[in-house]
């Protein structure tokens, strides 16, 4: 049978792409190792935190399955950053690991359109730059329209322990061999990155009195604009906090040499905002203590997660390394920690819709491309989906750019600059990040899902109807207004504000930091009939207008750039004037659009001003 979708590998990535796939009625075949791993959390089982909860929300704008499994499944949902802006806010939930895997696999099971496979994938059918298909181990050669390769830390993987290296995918899963060599002959350049993971210890062996506790947020909450049903924060499982001890540190610094990464055994480069344990003591070698995070894995297990410990030291020494931990002077171990190295494509070989440059019809999605973290494996998982159905439908790529969506952001970073470690995703990274914010991502984006098949009508009109809400909302509070006599005055003086001496606006109070939303209600909320969250957007949009304004015109002149498109057949040796560094690279690089070309390292806004003019005597010509 001849597919027009085939799904390589079962992680975070390949979940949304198979499912975005399925979802548009496109016969999709899903190969993976081994089923039952399908949807694993082989690292912290969390989902969300900076910039990534807010890619959790917009999966769910566009349509995807991430947020609503984190909602069924999580242990305890936090908000983060709750006294600071809009701008940082965001979700992160603990997961329970098995329940999550577990309805993600049947999700997968009960999508129409959608068949596994458990293989290996050790080649590609490639027939004049076309990607038709893949071989397997043991099926052998089958064909398709598309392949996506989602193939997370399993290609050529080997698990590092000390002075010890094994060939293995994490968890001791199988690692996926035989395709990155056929990646190489096909022409893609491939490097090596490295990661890990902490040790998990038995629970009844910890002593929790030692730690502080890290209860969830007492609030409803949920990643997907869907979710109606919520877990009180008492049935929610506590979370808790610890530092390292001198006496931590002096062990890490004794055995240095035989930890995997100082001792020559690791090639591959590691994550700079998020290293092993030993790598912090080393880099930060001012600070006394390094905050670690006690967090469960699941209601099944009886292991606890040491978020921020994880380390390639030799199993003798992570055993003094934990027991010198406020609370584990008894641990048991259950797993021991351990770093993993695997290849992974060069991320400037794709265009921004994720289909390589240098074979059509291949796309590649997740740490394949040199990210880390299951949200930003998920929002590239999503895209190449949709990307691959759309090429397969004869209709335009979804590309987002940088104002629109973290994922956009994320993916011209990866297609543009590239990276040299495994790209996390941080808040500080966009520099329209009040845009991209937590509460606002279905109005960013719903459309795209909705215009892309992913989005049901019955969910669209809901959205539309919010929005229409949201305008009526801030109409009224304008029309609101409060005069000297009005019982809110004594609030405001409360709140160290000045009398109101004639009338005033209910968003003009709004726009004074300490009036909230939530003390306006109380003395005109029965005129006013909303939802919950009607009122947080109209209260952001209010508060924030001036910044929020200043963004989006910023944005706007940057779009004007993006809009303009460089044509795919231009030789960039006609171009005159060009600076040797500018040509070579935008030769490599083949940028789709102008704005795209101004963020490639070594092209000058020189370079750009003279691709403007050039264009402009091209045009000139064909006019005339």
């Amino acid at each position: 049978m001849k597919y027009d979708v085939i799904v390589v590998g079962g992680g975070h990535a390949g979940i949304e792409a198979c499912l975005s796939s399925a979802r548009r009625g496109l016969s999709t075949l899903l190969v993976t190792l081994d089923f039952s791993n399908v949807g694993s959390a082989p690292c912290n089982p969390s989902i969300g935190g900076p910039a990534k909860g807010v890619v959790v929300r917009e999966i769910d704008a566009l349509g995807g399955q991430m947020a609503i499994t984190t909602d069924k499944t999580y242990l305890q949902m936090k908000m983060l950053n709750s006294s600071k802006g809009p701008g940082v806010q965001c979700l992160r939930a603990q997961i329970d690991k098995l329940d999550y895997m577990e309805y993600m696999q049947k999700v997968i099971k009960e999508q129409p359109n959608l068949e596994v496979l458990e293989d290996m994938t050790i080649d590609l059918i490639v027939k004049e730059n076309k990607c038709c298909g893949i071989v397997t181990k043991e099926r052998g050669s089958i064909e398709s329209k598309c392949v996506i390769l989602t193939t997370g830390t399993y290609l050529e993987s080997t698990i590092l322990v000390g002075h010890t290296a094994t060939v293995s995918g994490p968890d001791n899963q199988k690692a996926a061999q035989g395709l990155s060599p056929k990646l190489k002959e096909y022409g893609l350049e491939i490097f090596r990155l490295k990661t890990g993971t902490p040790p998990r210890i038995d629970r009844d062996s910890v002593d929790f009195s030692k730690m502080e506790e890290q209860p969830g947020t007492d609030k409803p909450l949920a990643f997907s604009y869907t979710t109606t049903e919520f877990k009180p924060v008492e049935e929610q499982c506590m979370c808790y906090l610890i530092h390292t001890k001198p006496e931590t540190h002096t062990i890490i610094q004794d055995n240095l040499q035989e930890s995997a990464m100082y001792s020559g055994l690791v090639t591959g480069i590691g994550p700079r905002y998020c290293p092993s344990i030993e790598d912090k003591i080393v880099r930060f070698s001012d600070k006394e203590r390094h905050q670690l995070f006690v967090e469960p894995e699941s209601n099944r297990l009886n292991t606890i997660y040491l978020q921020g410990f994880s380390t390639s030291m030799p199993k003798e020494v992570q055993e003094k390394m934990v027991r010198s931990l406020p609370g584990f002077e008894n641990a048991k171990f259950i797993k021991y920690a351990y770093a993993i190295e695997y290849d992974a494509v060069v991320p400037t070989q794709l265009y921004p819709s994720l289909e390589t440059k240098l074979i059509e019809n291949l796309f590649c999605a997740g740490q394949i491309n040199g990210t880390s973290g299951y949200e930003e494996a998920a929002g590239q998982g999503i895209i190449a989906g949709i990307n691959a159905a759309n090429k397969i439908q004869n209709k335009e790529p979804l590309i987002l750019r940088r104002d629109e969506a973290y994922i956009g952001l994320m993916i011209d970073d990866l297609v543009t600059k590239g990276t040299q470690e495994p790209y996390r995703l941080l808040t500080s990274r966009s520099e329209y990040r009040l845009l991209l914010r937590h509460d606002n991502a279905d109005q960013r984006l719903l459309k795209h899902g909705y215009d892309n098949g992913l989005i049901s009508e019955e969910r669209y009109q809901k959205f539309l109807v919010k929005m229409e809400n949201i305008k009526k909302l801030k109409e009224e509070l304008e029309e609101e207004r409060f005069t000297c006599r009005h019982p809110i005055n004594e609030k405001v003086r409360e709140l160290g504000y000045p009398d109101i001496d004639k009338g005033v606006s209910a968003v003009d109070l709004l726009k004074r930091p300490a009036i909230t939303m939530d003390l306006l209600k109380e003395y005109f909320h029965e005129k006013h009939d909303y939802d919950d969250e009607v009122f947080e957007e109209a209260e952001i949009e209010i508060k924030y207008e001036g910044y929020i304004s200043k963004q989006l015109k910023e944005a706007e002149s940057s779009r004007k750039l993006e809009e303009m498109k460089i044509p795919a057949d231009l030789n960039y040796d006609d171009v005159p004037n060009l600076a040797l560094e500018a040509r070579q690279k935008l030769k490599k690089f083949k940028p789709l659009t102008i704005g795209q070309a101004s963020r490639i390292s070594g092209v000058n806004p020189a370079d750009i001003s003279i691709l403007l003019i050039y264009f402009k005597v091209q045009k000139r010509k064909e006019t005339n």
